[in-house]
Formats: C-alpha cells, sequence, structure tokens
C-alpha cells in the first residue's frame, strides 16, 4: 500500500505558495478600472439615476460563482437581481444526483483545505462536513501483470515523485513536465535501489494523476509558474460532504431549507432554467440587451457573466456585441480548459479486499504498446478507482484528458465492458458487472464544454491569465456593463469552488462599491 502517491483532487495538491511580481501578473482589485467602453451624456443621466434598488443586474449561469454573486447583492440590497441558466437545474459544475444508498456528485466533491477556503469557512460551524483524514491516502500500486508493489518500493518512488515537483522561485519557468522529468530521475538515484522498469511505469501513472489536477492532457502544457502561484488552503484536504453531497453548500449561500430539493432560499423566484443566451448586446449606452434561445430579449442594467471557459471560447465571437476586447479575448484563447471525468459503480456488495482502499495502475510498456493497438485504447486514460466515503457498496473511477473525450462517445455499455476488462488486466480478483453505473461527460455538454482550467505555457507566452478573463467592461462613468466570474477567473484558486465562490462575491462587491460611492458624491 501506498500513502504518498494519492489521487489528485482527493487528497490535495500541498504546493508551496511563491509570491512573485510580473509585468502580466496583477490582480484585478473589486474596485479597480476595467475595460472602459465609450458612453454618451445621455448614458451618464441615466445611470444616474440608478440605485440598489432600481438597478437591473442578471446573473449568468447558476453554479457556485452566480450563485455566490446574487446572494450577495442580495444581502447587500440590491432589489432586481436575477439568474438565467442553461441547464435545467441550478449548480453548474456541483452536480449532486441520487445513487446507491445516497448521492453521489458528479462534478465537486470535496472541500479542500480550511485556512483561506471561503467554503469551509462559511460551513464550519453547521456539522456539514466530515473528515476523511487518512481514509483514502493508502492506495494500492498494481502492475498490468496483476502484481503489486510492496510497501517499500511503492514508498521509494512515490517519495521520489513528489519531492520532484517545483517548490522555489527560481523554478517559475518552463513546463511542470520538463520540471518532473528532470527532477524524478535525480531524486531516484539518491535513493535505495529500485527496479528501473518499474519506476518508469510509476512515472507514466504519476503524470497522468498528476494531470487530473489541471485538467491538461499531458504535463509539457502545464505552466510551472502557474503551480507555484496556486494559493494551498492548510488544513484537512478532504473534507467530505457526508450522504449530503456538494449541493448542500449551495443551499447555505442561498439560505434554503436542506431537505427540500426545491427551496432556493433568498432565489426563489429569481432563477429561470433553460434559458440559453445567444447573444448578449452591450452596445447601447443605455442598457444590455440579453437575447435568449427561445427569442425572448431581456435588458439590464448590469451583466454578471459567470459561464464556463468551455463555453467563452467556443461562443464568445457569436455572443458578444460588440467584440470582446483584444486583451479579453486573448485571455479566453490563451486559458485551457480540461477534461476530467468520473466513473460510478454500484455492487451488491463491496469487490475491493477489506484491506484495499483503492488502486493506481501501473502499465508495463509492451501491455501498453498492446493496448494503444485496441479500441480499448482510452483505457490508458485511467489512473485510478477508489472506495466512496459512506457508500459502501460504490466504487469510484477517474480518466482524465483526450481518453476521457473519447469515453464520453461512447455507449455506456461499451464502456461498462471496457472497464470490466481493465479489472480483469490488473486486479488478482474478480469484480462482477455492476448493478448500476454513472459516468461524467463534463465536455461534451455544451453547456460547460470542459471541466476546470489551468493556465498553460501558451498562456504565460501571450502574457494574459485570469486577470485579463476577470477585468470588467465599463463605460465612461465607471459602471460596470459586463463582469466576468468563475473558477477560470481566479488567479490563486482556479478549478476549485472555494475560487469560484470567490469570484462570484468580488463582482458583487464591485458593483455594491460602484453605488456606495456614487452615494458619497
Amino acid at each position: 500500500m501506498f500513502r504518498l502517491f494519492n489521487l489528485a483532487k482527493i487528497s490535495g495538491d500541498k504546493r508551496t505558495i511563491i509570491k512573485t511580481k510580473s509585468a502580466f501578473s496583477s490582480h484585478q482589485s473589486p474596485t479597480s478600472r476595467g475595460i472602459v467602453i465609450k458612453s454618451t451624456s445621455r448614458t451618464l443621466e441615466i445611470m444616474s439615476n440608478k440605485t440598489k434598488q432600481t438597478a437591473r443586474i442578471v446573473v449568468i449561469g447558476s453554479g457556485p460563482s452566480g450563485i455566490a454573486a446574487a446572494t450577495r447583492l442580495i444581502e447587500q440590497g440590491f432589489k432586481n437581481v436575477s439568474i438565467l441558466e442553461a441547464e435545467n437545474r441550478i449548480g453548474g459544475r456541483i452536480c449532486t444526483v441520487p445513487f446507491g444508498d445516497s448521492v453521489v456528485d458528479k462534478g465537486a466533491q470535496w472541500c479542500h483545505g480550511e485556512s483561506g477556503n471561503v467554503v469551509y469557512q462559511r460551513v464550519k460551524d453547521l456539522n456539514l462536513l466530515h473528515r476523511t483524514g487518512d481514509a483514502l491516502k493508502t492506495m494500492t500500486l498494481v502492475r498490468s501483470n496483476k502484481q503489486v508493489l510492496n510497501n517499500e518500493t511503492a514508498f521509494i518512488l512515490g517519495s521520489a515523485f513528489e519531492s520532484s515537483l517545483p517548490t522555489t522561485p527560481n523554478e517559475l519557468n518552463g513546463s511542470l513536465g520538463d520540471h518532473l522529468t528532470d527532477n524524478f530521475w535525480k531524486a531516484l538515484s539518491a535513493s535505495p535501489p529500485v527496479d528501473k522498469t518499474i519506476a518508469k511505469e510509476l512515472f507514466e501513472t504519476g503524470k497522468r494523476l498528476r494531470c487530473s489536477f489541471t485538467a491538461s492532457d499531458h504535463l509539457f502544457e502545464v505552466s510551472r509558474r502557474a503551480h507555484l502561484e496556486f494559493a494551498q488552503s492548510d488544513g484537512e484536504f478532504l473534507l467530505n460532504w457526508k450522504d449530503k453531497g456538494y449541493k448542500t453548500f449551495l443551499k447555505v449561500l442561498m439560505n434554503s431549507k436542506l431537505n427540500d430539493a426545491e427551496d432556493l432560499g433568498v432565489l426563489n423566484g429569481r432563477v429561470r432554467l433553460s434559458k440559453r443566451l445567444t447573444e448578449i448586446n452591450y452596445a447601447s449606452d443605455e442598457q444590455l440587451k440579453l437575447r435568449c434561445e427561445d427569442g425572448e430579449v431581456i435588458t439590464a442594467d448590469h451583466v454578471i457573466c459567470t459561464v464556463s471557459l468551455g463555453v467563452l471560447k467556443a461562443v464568445h465571437q457569436q455572443l458578444f456585441v460588440p467584440a470582446l476586447p483584444e486583451a479579453k479575448v486573448r485571455a479566453i484563447k490563451g486559458l485551457r480548459i480540461g477534461t476530467v471525468n468520473k466513473f460510478y459503480l454500484e455492487f451488491a456488495e463491496q469487490p475491493l479486499p477489506a484491506d484495499w482502499i483503492g488502486a493506481n495502475f501501473l502499465w508495463l510498456e509492451e501491455d501498453l504498446d498492446e493496448l494503444r493497438g485496441t479500441e480499448r485504447f482510452w483505457l490508458e486514460g485511467v489512473f485510478g478507482f477508489h472506495r466512496v466515503l459512506h457508500q459502501p457498496r460504490l466504487l469510484q473511477g477517474w480518466i482524465i484528458g483526450e481518453h476521457a473525450r473519447y469515453m464520453e462517445t461512447l455507449t455506456e455499455e461499451e464502456v461498462i465492458e471496457g472497464l470490466l476488462w481493465f479489472f480483469r488486466k490488473f486486479l488478482p480478483f474478480n469484480v462482477p458487472h455492476p448493478q448500476r453505473f454513472l459516468r461524467t461527460q463534463w465536455t461534451s455538454n455544451p453547456n460547460f464544454r470542459g471541466s476546470y482550467s489551468s493556465r498553460t505555457n501558451y498562456t504565460d507566452e501571450l502574457r494574459t491569465g485570469p486577470w485579463d478573463l476577470a477585468t470588467p467592461l465599463l463605460d465612461a462613468t465607471g459602471r460596470p456593463k459586463v463582469q466576468f466570474a468563475g473558477e477560470a477567473t481566479s488567479k490563486t484558486h482556479f478549478s476549485t469552488v472555494h475560487g469560484a465562490t470567490e469570484t462570484g462575491w468580488r463582482e458583487a462587491d464591485r458593483l455594491n462599491e460602484y453605488y456606495s460611492s456614487r452615494n458619497k458624491l
């Protein structure tokens, strides 16, 4: 069993935080100026009469950033706040669904960290979270010839991999893949001797696992700078939502009844589902016009856009009229959104042996070469399966990158058959056909088009980042016309729910500051 080599997005990412300054990494505060759009005297006259009671604010998207923005605005005294949601449900990439004996999370699953994590700080006194501790940290490493690695070998290899991650300011530039490749073998040379073939197999598995932190296809596209600038939240990294799921946090934000699925609390009557937008027109000096797919036109004084980076990449040229400023487009192009998908398998009883928490899989080179020539090639992207807390009959698995995207195109039965073959290939015991099966398909959903964002070397070469995506479009009065929130707009907490929540609050505070400062004049 292996304690150091943990599942990404499960055990948390303990990164050393380096405070750096660069010409392209300045952080936008809520009151900093954005990109100014030309206005007329008529605009000045109209907006001077707007107040918190009369300003029309439309939030696009009901994920954690959208709900955070809307609920914060209501708390701050804004009266005319509404949300347009393309899906037929709220939550965005928080998606808690019934499965097994209670629920599972198709999207965000754990609250990662305590200190500096606004999710934890909001719910810490409500008895909603459970400390996982070491329950999921001891994974078995198994090769494709069914050989289980002994503890000593696993510890040596895992220690070498973990020690190869960048931690200091002089390691800012280049890719994470380059850094790991250079340093893993150096670290291993200073360790007790191990089989180099097995070491290579683990290194490849480790890279796949690490890719799930950033939803990247490979680590040679991951920015080393971004890895270091991600802000760690200290404390327990495996806080789970017991048998209620991450939707519980949204209930807390909305101040709604936890056991009433239909109750939206302070957002009751303010959320319109299945309202996909085809155009956000901010050309007028007076008001914005939002055209919906069903033909309805909605007018607003302010728009907070929280759609995913994947949606922005796909439709920004058609969605925004006039076209977005060059700096905004550069950020949309430069930032990356990738794919991490999950599998949930329900059995009559747990198929893993009592002393197995889960497994990470190491491919023998000859087995992997053979796999790549078959219709099951997509299984290369599967890096781990493990038990599900509070759901003793379930197994949960993970798949990344291009293989995850291909998996989304297969039928459910094809995926199940592939996974059962995979289990037979690796495991020294039988795994029966599951009673029920669930998979996620985040990239093929047109309302998401990916799992979460990351910064790449290309992002850094373009001298852009989340700060440019977050910059609002203002009129000459300083009025925020179009604002942007969501995990991809967070410099230090991208890819997380707490990062998304922070950005929703940031944009609500931006509007509150705008109206509060006008009242002081």
